[in-house]
């Protein structure tokens, strides 16, 4: 069971990337997805989360139109576009699999199952 993810960089405020996650030894459709950040001295925070059931999604407040998270079955990827990047969006950005996608102050998933080793986005001023 691995999740890597890819895609982080430096980039210049107001700019974009987009994260990748492949998934790879299990079933992916039995899954909820989710992208989660940290930065050094602070608690991981949840980002953005897309249920299996029917794909809908949650946000984190301060990402919602500025981000979008979304996956591809055929390809057992989960992505998530980031546009208008802020300094403040700079931290290790992790995937997730798990169950039990919650919304509210931020996503969750009440069960993770595997998280992938991270991928740096930095965001320049």
């Amino acid at each position: 069971v691995q999740l890597v993810e890819s895609g982080g960089a430096l980039v210049q405020s107001g700019g974009s990337l987009r994260l990748s996650c492949a998934a790879s030894g299990f079933i992916f459709d039995d899954y909820d997805f989710g992208w989660f950040r940290q930065v050094p001295g602070k608690e991981r925070e949840g980002v953005s989360c897309i249920r299996r059931t029917d794909g809908s999604t949650v946000y984190l407040d301060s990402v919602k139109g500025r981000f979008t998270i979304s996956k591809d079955s055929a390809k057992n990827i989960v992505y998530l576009q980031m546009d208008n990047l802020k300094p403040e969006d700079t931290a290790l950005y992790f995937c997730a699999a798990g169950n039990g996608v919650r919304g509210g102050l931020q996503p969750i998933l009440q069960q993770v199952y595997r998280w992938g080793q991270g991928t740096q986005v930095t965001v320049s001023s």
